[in-house]
């Protein structure tokens, strides 16, 4: 009697299991794949803008107050953080340059959670066809009503030990 109970017990899990409604629960975060997708759209918009030198391209992508911070090592092995603004960046991005700016992410995650976003992107960026340096992005953004738009952006920043 205690085979025939355990026996029921597994078949009951097997059938639970297998059931369509537990198919939906454990495919309802790649519901999620729409906005990775679009997320990812507007960092690929901000490098697109970049290698342009389109400033007006590179302004959309961003919230009104967003922050950017940069960290790095110095000479000395100290940690040392730079806080820019959007403005500034823009600016330059815009002003002319002779080399292209061209930052080439990959290895690129994207986690969701409601109308928070955030991309992780090791990257390599380059002066033209020059290698300048390389680190990590990380983008928080933030789902508006025109879209996912970036509130911040910290990267690291490193000549050395890269990819």
């Amino acid at each position: 009697m205690k085979r025939i109970s355990h026996f029921l017990t597994l078949i009951l899990l097997i059938a639970t299991v297998a059931s369509p409604a537990h198919r939906a629960i454990a495919q309802a975060p790649s519901a999620a794949a729409p906005d990775a997708a679009a997320a990812r759209e507007t960092v690929d918009k901000l490098f697109t803008g970049m290698r342009n030198g389109d400033s007006t391209a590179v302004r959309s992508v961003f919230t009104k107050t967003a922050a950017l911070t940069s960290i790095s090592k110095n000479a000395a092995d100290s940690t040392v953080t730079h806080k820019g603004t959007v403005d500034g960046f823009v600016k330059a991005v815009g002003t002319p340059h002779k080399d292209q700016w061209d930052e080439r992410i990959y290895d690129v995650k994207v986690s969701i959670d409601g109308p928070m976003a955030v991309v992780w992107a090791p990257y390599k960026f380059y002066l033209g066809e020059k290698f300048s340096h390389c680190g990590v992005n990380v983008f928080n953004l933030i789902k508006t009503n025109s879209g996912w738009k970036i509130n911040d952006i910290t990267d690291t920043r490193r000549k050395e030990a890269c990819p």
